[in-house]
Protein backbone atom coordinates (compact mmCIF):
# COMPACT_ATOMS: atom_id res chain seq x y z
CA UNK A 1 0.00 0.00 0.00
CA UNK A 2 1.39 3.38 -1.01
CA UNK A 3 2.16 5.80 1.80
CA UNK A 4 -0.35 8.61 2.19
CA UNK A 5 1.41 11.98 1.71
CA UNK A 6 1.27 14.67 4.41
CA UNK A 7 0.26 18.29 3.84
CA UNK A 8 -0.31 21.22 6.19
CA UNK A 9 -3.29 23.56 6.39
CA UNK A 10 -2.16 27.16 6.34
CA UNK A 11 -4.79 28.14 8.93
CA UNK A 12 -2.37 27.03 11.65
CA UNK A 13 0.11 29.65 10.43
CA UNK A 14 -2.46 32.30 9.54
CA UNK A 15 -0.94 35.07 11.67
CA UNK A 16 2.56 34.47 10.34
CA UNK A 17 1.25 34.28 6.77
CA UNK A 18 -0.56 37.58 7.15
CA UNK A 19 2.84 39.21 7.67
CA UNK A 20 4.89 37.07 5.28
CA UNK A 21 2.88 34.72 3.08
CA UNK A 22 5.77 33.44 0.97
CA UNK A 23 8.25 33.16 3.83
CA UNK A 24 5.81 31.23 5.98
CA UNK A 25 5.10 28.66 3.29
CA UNK A 26 8.83 28.36 2.68
CA UNK A 27 9.44 27.54 6.36
CA UNK A 28 6.79 24.81 6.33
CA UNK A 29 8.27 23.31 3.17
CA UNK A 30 11.73 23.30 4.73
CA UNK A 31 10.34 21.39 7.72
CA UNK A 32 9.44 18.61 5.31
CA UNK A 33 5.77 18.86 4.40
CA UNK A 34 4.80 17.52 1.00
CA UNK A 35 1.69 19.57 0.29
CA UNK A 36 -0.34 22.58 1.31
CA UNK A 37 -4.04 23.29 1.66
CA UNK A 38 -4.67 27.01 1.42
CA UNK A 39 -6.71 29.76 -0.16
CA UNK A 40 -4.07 32.33 -1.16
CA UNK A 41 -4.55 36.07 -0.67
CA UNK A 42 -6.46 37.86 -3.42
CA UNK A 43 -3.30 39.63 -4.60
CA UNK A 44 -1.52 36.34 -5.36
CA UNK A 45 -2.31 35.02 -8.85
CA UNK A 46 -2.60 31.35 -9.71
CA UNK A 47 0.54 31.60 -11.85
CA UNK A 48 2.53 33.15 -8.99
CA UNK A 49 1.22 30.63 -6.49
CA UNK A 50 1.99 27.66 -8.74
CA UNK A 51 5.52 28.96 -9.35
CA UNK A 52 6.06 29.30 -5.59
CA UNK A 53 4.87 25.77 -4.88
CA UNK A 54 6.95 24.32 -7.71
CA UNK A 55 10.02 26.15 -6.37
CA UNK A 56 9.43 24.69 -2.91
CA UNK A 57 8.53 21.19 -4.08
CA UNK A 58 5.02 21.43 -2.59
CA UNK A 59 1.81 20.09 -4.09
CA UNK A 60 -1.45 21.98 -3.76
CA UNK A 61 -4.03 19.74 -2.11
CA UNK A 62 -6.63 22.42 -2.78
CA UNK A 63 -8.26 25.24 -0.90
CA UNK A 64 -11.10 26.20 1.39
CA UNK A 65 -13.89 28.27 -0.13
CA UNK A 66 -17.12 29.27 1.62
CA UNK A 67 -20.39 27.76 0.42
CA UNK A 68 -22.00 31.12 -0.30
CA UNK A 69 -19.05 32.14 -2.48
CA UNK A 70 -19.38 28.93 -4.47
CA UNK A 71 -23.13 29.36 -4.79
CA UNK A 72 -22.44 32.72 -6.41
CA UNK A 73 -20.32 31.01 -9.06
CA UNK A 74 -17.64 28.34 -9.26
CA UNK A 75 -15.86 29.38 -12.45
CA UNK A 76 -13.20 31.67 -10.98
CA UNK A 77 -12.35 29.07 -8.36
CA UNK A 78 -12.14 26.34 -11.00
CA UNK A 79 -9.82 28.46 -13.12
CA UNK A 80 -7.53 29.20 -10.18
CA UNK A 81 -7.21 25.67 -8.88
CA UNK A 82 -6.88 24.09 -12.31
CA UNK A 83 -3.92 26.34 -13.03
CA UNK A 84 -2.40 25.52 -9.64
CA UNK A 85 -2.93 21.80 -10.21
CA UNK A 86 -5.24 21.09 -7.30
CA UNK A 87 -7.57 18.11 -7.23
CA UNK A 88 -9.78 19.17 -4.33
CA UNK A 89 -11.93 22.09 -3.23
CA UNK A 90 -13.49 22.14 0.23
CA UNK A 91 -16.19 24.04 2.10
CA UNK A 92 -14.60 24.62 5.54
CA UNK A 93 -17.60 25.70 7.62
CA UNK A 94 -21.36 26.12 7.59
CA UNK A 95 -23.12 29.10 9.13
CA UNK A 96 -25.62 28.47 11.91
CA UNK A 97 -28.50 29.76 9.80
CA UNK A 98 -28.00 26.86 7.38
CA UNK A 99 -28.02 23.99 9.89
CA UNK A 100 -30.90 24.52 12.30
CA UNK A 101 -33.05 21.61 11.11
CA UNK A 102 -32.81 18.32 9.24
CA UNK A 103 -34.40 20.04 6.25
CA UNK A 104 -31.65 22.67 6.40
CA UNK A 105 -29.06 19.91 6.10
CA UNK A 106 -30.93 18.43 3.15
CA UNK A 107 -31.04 21.83 1.48
CA UNK A 108 -27.29 22.23 1.92
CA UNK A 109 -26.83 18.75 0.48
CA UNK A 110 -28.81 19.73 -2.61
CA UNK A 111 -26.77 22.89 -3.08
CA UNK A 112 -23.44 21.14 -2.63
CA UNK A 113 -24.47 18.32 -4.96
CA UNK A 114 -24.98 20.85 -7.72
CA UNK A 115 -21.61 22.45 -7.06
CA UNK A 116 -19.92 19.03 -6.91
CA UNK A 117 -21.30 18.14 -10.34
CA UNK A 118 -19.88 21.33 -11.86
CA UNK A 119 -16.48 20.75 -10.26
CA UNK A 120 -16.43 17.10 -11.34
CA UNK A 121 -16.59 18.27 -14.97
CA UNK A 122 -13.10 19.66 -14.37
CA UNK A 123 -11.84 16.64 -12.41
CA UNK A 124 -11.97 18.54 -9.10
CA UNK A 125 -13.35 16.66 -6.09
CA UNK A 126 -15.66 18.64 -3.81
CA UNK A 127 -15.44 18.05 -0.06
CA UNK A 128 -17.02 19.28 3.16
CA UNK A 129 -14.94 19.80 6.31
CA UNK A 130 -16.72 19.00 9.57
CA UNK A 131 -16.53 20.56 13.01
CA UNK A 132 -18.54 19.17 15.93
CA UNK A 133 -21.85 20.96 15.41
CA UNK A 134 -22.62 18.35 12.74
CA UNK A 135 -23.08 15.88 15.59
CA UNK A 136 -26.27 17.52 16.75
CA UNK A 137 -29.09 15.03 16.33
CA UNK A 138 -32.35 15.54 14.47
CA UNK A 139 -34.83 12.73 14.98
CA UNK A 140 -32.07 10.53 16.33
CA UNK A 141 -29.72 11.11 13.40
CA UNK A 142 -26.64 13.32 13.23
CA UNK A 143 -26.76 16.32 10.95
CA UNK A 144 -23.58 15.09 9.29
CA UNK A 145 -25.17 11.78 8.34
CA UNK A 146 -28.39 13.44 7.18
CA UNK A 147 -26.25 15.65 4.96
CA UNK A 148 -24.21 12.85 3.39
CA UNK A 149 -27.25 10.60 2.96
CA UNK A 150 -29.01 13.39 1.05
CA UNK A 151 -26.01 14.54 -0.99
CA UNK A 152 -24.78 12.92 -4.18
CA UNK A 153 -21.76 10.66 -3.96
CA UNK A 154 -19.78 13.43 -5.67
CA UNK A 155 -19.88 15.34 -2.37
CA UNK A 156 -16.95 13.89 -0.45
CA UNK A 157 -15.66 14.30 3.10
CA UNK A 158 -12.70 16.04 4.63
CA UNK A 159 -13.03 14.41 8.05
CA UNK A 160 -11.36 16.19 10.96
CA UNK A 161 -10.17 13.82 13.68
CA UNK A 162 -10.29 16.37 16.52
CA UNK A 163 -13.78 17.60 15.71
CA UNK A 164 -15.21 14.09 15.30
CA UNK A 165 -13.90 13.28 18.78
CA UNK A 166 -15.17 16.61 20.10
CA UNK A 167 -18.58 15.69 18.71
CA UNK A 168 -18.59 12.51 20.78
CA UNK A 169 -17.66 9.95 18.16
CA UNK A 170 -14.59 7.85 17.38
CA UNK A 171 -12.54 9.28 14.49
CA UNK A 172 -11.44 5.90 13.15
CA UNK A 173 -14.99 4.61 13.14
CA UNK A 174 -16.19 7.62 11.19
CA UNK A 175 -13.38 7.31 8.67
CA UNK A 176 -14.44 3.71 8.11
CA UNK A 177 -18.09 4.73 7.91
CA UNK A 178 -17.23 6.97 4.98
CA UNK A 179 -14.71 4.65 3.38
CA UNK A 180 -14.24 5.56 -0.25
CA UNK A 181 -15.82 8.96 0.37
CA UNK A 182 -13.22 10.63 2.60
CA UNK A 183 -10.13 11.37 0.52
CA UNK A 184 -8.86 14.10 2.85
CA UNK A 185 -8.22 13.51 6.55
CA UNK A 186 -7.52 16.53 8.72
CA UNK A 187 -5.30 15.09 11.42
CA UNK A 188 -5.48 17.03 14.65
CA UNK A 189 -4.83 15.80 18.19
CA UNK A 190 -6.75 16.55 21.37
CA UNK A 191 -5.16 17.25 24.74
CA UNK A 192 -6.47 15.66 27.92
CA UNK A 193 -8.22 18.95 28.70
CA UNK A 194 -9.90 19.06 25.30
CA UNK A 195 -7.44 21.58 23.87
CA UNK A 196 -5.83 21.37 20.43
CA UNK A 197 -2.52 19.49 20.48
CA UNK A 198 0.27 18.56 18.11
CA UNK A 199 0.02 15.12 16.50
CA UNK A 200 1.16 12.51 19.03
CA UNK A 201 1.08 14.93 21.94
CA UNK A 202 -2.56 14.33 22.84
CA UNK A 203 -5.00 11.52 23.51
CA UNK A 204 -6.26 10.34 20.11
CA UNK A 205 -5.66 6.74 19.09
CA UNK A 206 -3.45 7.31 16.08
CA UNK A 207 -2.84 3.63 15.34
CA UNK A 208 -6.56 3.12 14.75
CA UNK A 209 -6.81 6.35 12.72
CA UNK A 210 -3.91 5.31 10.47
CA UNK A 211 -5.40 1.87 9.96
CA UNK A 212 -8.84 3.26 9.13
CA UNK A 213 -7.49 5.91 6.77
CA UNK A 214 -5.18 3.59 4.91
CA UNK A 215 -7.86 0.94 4.45
CA UNK A 216 -10.55 3.43 3.42
CA UNK A 217 -8.93 5.11 0.44
CA UNK A 218 -7.63 8.35 1.97
CA UNK A 219 -5.45 10.36 -0.42
CA UNK A 220 -3.92 12.98 1.91
CA UNK A 221 -3.27 13.57 5.59
CA UNK A 222 -3.50 17.30 6.35
CA UNK A 223 -2.05 18.63 9.61
CA UNK A 224 -4.04 21.44 11.19
CA UNK A 225 -3.98 22.93 14.67
CA UNK A 226 -6.53 25.67 15.31
CA UNK A 227 -4.68 27.18 18.26
CA UNK A 228 -1.21 26.47 19.65
CA UNK A 229 0.34 26.78 23.09
CA UNK A 230 3.79 27.26 21.55
CA UNK A 231 4.75 29.31 18.49
CA UNK A 232 2.67 27.83 15.64
CA UNK A 233 5.68 27.10 13.42
CA UNK A 234 7.09 25.01 16.30
CA UNK A 235 3.78 23.15 16.55
CA UNK A 236 3.82 22.46 12.83
CA UNK A 237 7.38 21.15 13.13
CA UNK A 238 6.62 19.00 16.19
CA UNK A 239 3.63 17.38 14.49
CA UNK A 240 5.76 16.44 11.50
CA UNK A 241 8.57 15.17 13.74
CA UNK A 242 6.12 12.90 15.52
CA UNK A 243 4.60 11.76 12.22
CA UNK A 244 8.07 10.86 11.02
CA UNK A 245 8.58 8.88 14.21
CA UNK A 246 5.31 7.04 13.52
CA UNK A 247 6.55 6.17 10.02
CA UNK A 248 4.01 8.39 8.25
CA UNK A 249 6.56 10.47 6.38
CA UNK A 250 10.07 9.69 5.14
Amino acid sequence: MARIPVAFQMYTLRNEAANDFVGTIRKAAEIGYEGIEETPPANVSAKEYKALLDDLGLKSVGGHVGLEALEQGVDKHVDFYLEVGSKYLTVPYLGENRRKTADDWKGVAASMSGIAAKLAEHDITFCYHNHSFEFQKFGGEYGLDIFYDAASDQVQAELDTYWVKHGGEDPASYIRKYAGRAPLIHIKDMGADGSFAEIGEGTLDWASIWNASESSGAAWYIVEQDTCKRPPIESVALSLKNLRGMGKID
